[in-house]
């Protein structure tokens, strides 16, 4: 059976602390596995974890420490859907702590370097297929943020 998984390289050999933060902060999500690497692989760290299996909000990922020659970037980025405002906060504030960084349009980077889209499902309701004006009002205010402010997208949808 064929089957797709996300394969991250993670250049500053924290493959396995990004698994366990995750498996600590983000609902269905642990570690799988762990293999230590070899000696002479390159990039990779002698003893230290090499290959790291995990589940992101039961998402089977695949995490590899394997040295600077790439580097995570906002062209993959996980989605992570939220049940309203306080689980946006909650999950910007999380991420966006202890070394992470606040973007554009409800992106963010996690400590790691992990880019993730924290998403209000009221995003996406008052969004539409953006053919409306009531549509197009709200994706422009979310055009205007960094984390996503619900209420500010309401009031943009109705014109206020």
């Amino acid at each position: 059976m064929v089957t797709v998984r996300p394969h991250l390289w993670f250049a500053d050999n924290d493959a396995h602390d990004a698994a366990a933060f995750y498996a600590e902060h983000v609902p269905d999500s642990h570690v799988d596995s762990t293999l230590v690497a070899p000696d002479g692989v390159p990039g990779a760290e002698a003893g230290k974890p090499f290959i790291v299996e995990a589940t992101v909000c039961g998402m089977p990922v695949v995490m590899l420490n394997a040295g600077p020659s790439l580097r995570l970037d906002e062209s993959f980025s996980f989605y992570l859907l939220c049940d309203g405002q306080e689980e946006v906060d909650r999950y910007w504030d999380l991420f966006t702590a202890d070394g992470g960084s606040e973007g554009p349009c409800g992106w963010c980077k996690d400590p790691f370097g992990v880019s993730w889209q924290v998403i209000p499902r009221q995003l996406e309701e008052l969004c539409g297929d953006y053919t409306t004006p009531a549509n197009r009002r709200a994706m422009e205010a979310m055009l205007q943020m960094g984390k996503i402010d619900v209420a500010a997208l309401e009031a943009a949808h109705r014109g206020a």
